[in-house]
């Protein structure tokens, strides 16, 4: 770490005195956007990082997050916004993790080294909890759009932001569901040992319990497989009346059809990793009553969440999951900015830590922890090719 800070240091001073030179702002990052030829003198360049896997089996919901943020960022640079008295220009510096802890902790690495302003993401719990201490470690604000395992903010990271609901939430409202609603006491669970996955099946096991529910069955796999038949004959024979999967769209699809494959009666439910479009593409027909749940309230009872489909697929075509989440947390970062009238990570972190910002999604406030407050969840059945939310008691 010692030795990156020596070559950023070496490199600011070099910028610092270009920009005195010409009378330009200091914080003019680095980059290789056509765009900036046709830029005013003296605008503010800022670069927000956006990181997800867009490569491998989850690369859809890594480009969704992508689009919403890239979304987010166009809109920005049409509002000919303003920071410290002169002209903002906001770039989006987009990188692939493929889901994978290690490449991600080098990817923040390497955008904290290139003097990042920002950071959303990333995608995956399980990359996005070693990269924050990349970013906390450089004073980078990070604001991840998806990450839901409660460990990310738990860390004590005064740099390290969500918005939407993290696992104990989420895991809470799974459990109330199983058993107040569905009356399915007798749970069997896979989880694909990942810092989601298994956080969030634990979160649902502990709920069960307290409420009365029997765990008969805890089955782990990870995030690579797809043939899942030794685990679902082993549940099979515990007879449950649900079947939790902890885990993501590319594995559950698959566990799902060859769980109806295998004749097991019991019911399926899965959380947000699962609840998408591709999930029902993988599952096919086994997909239909089946559950999952969402943080957050469906897009059309959002105030603003018809009106950002219509902009959206104008521009980028379906949503996946997270894009709203994406474009939140580019906007609530560029909220801070503004409040701060400054992008620079020293002046407007402490405005984000207590900001009020309302947003597609929701009202975007954060705890103490940097949680959002007041989170919602949100569950869905699959009927007819649909997702369409439960209500529920």
């Amino acid at each position: 770490m010692g030795g990156y800070r020596g070559v950023r240091m070496s490199r600011g001073w070099l910028v610092l005195l270009y920009w005195l030179m010409v009378g330009g702002p200091w914080w003019l990052g680095c980059s290789s956007d056509d765009n900036r030829v046709n830029l005013k003198p003296g605008t503010v360049v800022v670069r927000i990082g956006s990181v997800a896997p867009l490569t491998g089996p989850q690369s859809h919901l890594g480009k969704d997050n992508e689009n919403g943020a890239r979304l987010a960022i166009e809109e920005a640079n049409r509002q000919n916004l303003m920071l410290g008295g002169h002209p903002a220009y906001f770039e989006l510096e987009s990188e692939d993790d493929a889901a994978d802890p290690r490449t991600a902790t080098v990817v923040a690495q390497r955008l904290a080294d290139d003097g990042i302003n920002g950071v959303v993401g990333h995608l995956n719990s399980g990359t996005t909890i070693p990269a924050s201490r990349v970013y906390a470690d450089e004073g980078i604000p990070q604001v991840s759009p998806s990450a839901t395992n409660p460990k990310y903010t738990h860390q004590g990271f005064e740099t390290a932001f969500r918005v939407m609901a993290n696992d104990e939430q989420q895991g809470h409202a799974l459990g109330y569901f199983t058993e107040a609603t569905l009356r399915a006491h007798r749970v069997a669970i896979i989880d694909d040992a990942t810092a989601y996955g298994q956080g969030l099946a634990d979160e649902f096991a502990r709920v069960v319990r307290q409420l009365g529910g029997q765990v008969v069955s805890r089955e782990h796999t990870d995030d690579h497989s797809t043939d899942f038949l030794a685990i679902l004959t082993r549940i099979k024979a515990e007879s449950p009346d649900l079947l939790f999967f902890g885990g993501m769209d590319a594995q559950g699809g698959p566990l799902l059809k060859q769980m109806r494959g295998l004749r097991v009666p019991a019911l399926f439910l899965t959380g947000d990793g699962g609840c998408s479009r591709e999930f029902y593409r993988l599952a096919g027909i086994a997909a239909e009553d089946s559950y999952c749940s969402l943080p957050g309230v469906p897009l059309d009872r959002m105030s603003a969440g018809r009106e950002f489909r219509r902009r959206f697929n104008a521009r980028f075509g379906e949503i996946e999951d997270y894009a709203p989440y994406s474009y939140d947390a580019v906007n609530v970062m560029i909220a801070a900015m503004r409040q701060a009238d400054s992008p620079l990570p020293s002046r407007y972190l402490s405005v984000l830590k207590h900001i009020h910002y309302t947003g597609v999604t929701s009202v975007i406030s954060f705890d103490e922890r940097g949680d959002l407050a007041n989170a919602q969840v949100t569950l869905y059945r699959w009927h007819k090719g649909e997702r369409v939310p439960v209500e529920h008691p």
